[in-house]
């Protein structure tokens, strides 16, 4: 990486911040359907997945043999949590939180991401172990302390990767060594090396898709960057000629979730596509649906995203200043602000 960039894992303590730029890239409307893309698809992800969080493969195919497409369609709520219908889950409501501190900070302040993060665990329905732990340290330096002592790369959970979409879109026009420290930076407080390199791959695969360019072909130079001793597993996982049921890593890891993500968006022919083909692998559906939707989303365009998907999509987190509630028109405006842009509100003001 550029010498600029703060490495998270050279020191307990890297530089707070890495700055965004002040120019705004929403005016390029083919950047700006693959960003809405990549935030919506996520999102939209997520909530299909959630009912199926912990089942078994082909569940979604099993339950929905055709497409419904009255009501809210196949965002039916419930799963382990109690969603409801088109809700997502702690793995969007961490990447608006990650979203909303980048804008307000004007860029990656860990100590603000922090705390965010912590304030929101407390009242959170879900919230990953791995996160918990991290996040029920006293700081962020003790968290990123207690993450570099964790080294079996294989238990390397996914949590990281989950949140990772919005700093595709926020550091977009910047070098891909800006997207990439940060996508470490925000996983090294919660998440031991791996799963935060896992995130930074991630990252850089939708930020090449929002650029319109082909992100499985940027999948060899990326491995290049990891350290040697993680680059043979993920290279395994993101071989072409890779299958999920290889191995069968468990996609609650990092390892399971980005090959299954990869392999489902690969495949796909559509968004839709993609992100059954990740639900129909069960297991963390909801997260490696995020994933995949967030690399489809900004793969085919939000225009791809099934109306009866996206009209439904929302959300809610918890801040200091009270609960924030999303829906798809808040989300559109998220990735603008993200793209540097205004909002639709804003726009509409003047």
């Amino acid at each position: 990486m550029n010498a600029d960039i703060p490495d998270p894992f050279a020191e307990v303590s890297p530089e707070p911040v890495i700055a965004l730029l002040g120019t705004d890239h929403s005016t390029n409307p083919a950047v700006l359907q693959r960003a809405l893309g990549a935030i919506i698809g996520a999102a939209v992800g997520d909530a299909l997945g959630a009912p199926f969080e912990f089942g078994p493969p082909g569940r979604y195919s099993q339950t929905f043999p055709q497409p419904v497409t009255g009501g809210t369609g196949e965002l039916i709520g419930g799963g382990a949590f109690g969603w409801a219908p088109g809700e997502f889950t702690d793995d969007t409501q961490m990447a608006v939180l990650l979203a909303e501190s980048l804008l307000r900070r004007g860029g990656l302040d860990l100590d603000d991401l922090f705390a965010t993060f912590a304030f929101w665990a407390r009242t959170a329905a879900d919230v990953g172990t791995t996160t918990s732990a991290a996040l029920s340290q006293p700081s962020r330096r003790a968290a990123q302390a207690a993450m570099l002592r964790r080294t079996d790369h294989r238990a390397a959970s996914n949590g990281a990767l989950m949140r990772v979409f919005p700093l595709a879109v926020a550091f977009l026009q910047q070098d891909l060594d800006v997207t990439i420290g940060a996508a470490l930076a925000q996983g090294a407080l919660t998440h031991p090396p791996a799963s935060c390199w896992g995130a930074a791959i991630g990252a850089a695969l939708i930020r090449l898709a929002i650029l319109g360019e082909d992100p499985f072909a940027g999948i060899e130079g990326l491995l290049d960057r990891l350290p040697p001793e993680l680059a043979p597993a993920f290279a395994g996982v993101l071989d072409p000629a890779w299958l999920p049921e290889q191995g069968r890593s468990d996609n609650g890891s990092v390892l399971g979730c980005l090959g299954q993500a990869v392999w489902s968006a690969r495949g796909a022919g559509s968004f839709a596509d993609a992100v059954i083909r990740a639900i129909d692998l069960g297991g963390d559906t909801d997260t490696v649906a995020c994933v995949a939707g967030a690399l489809a989303g900004a793969r085919f365009g939000f225009q791809n995203i099934p109306a009866r998907w996206r009209t439904f999509v929302h959300g809610s987190v918890d801040t200091p200043s009270g609960t924030v509630r999303y829906t798809q028109a808040d989300l559109q405006d998220l990735a603008r602000r993200l793209l540097g842009g205004r909002s639709q509100g804003e726009a509409a003001h003047e």
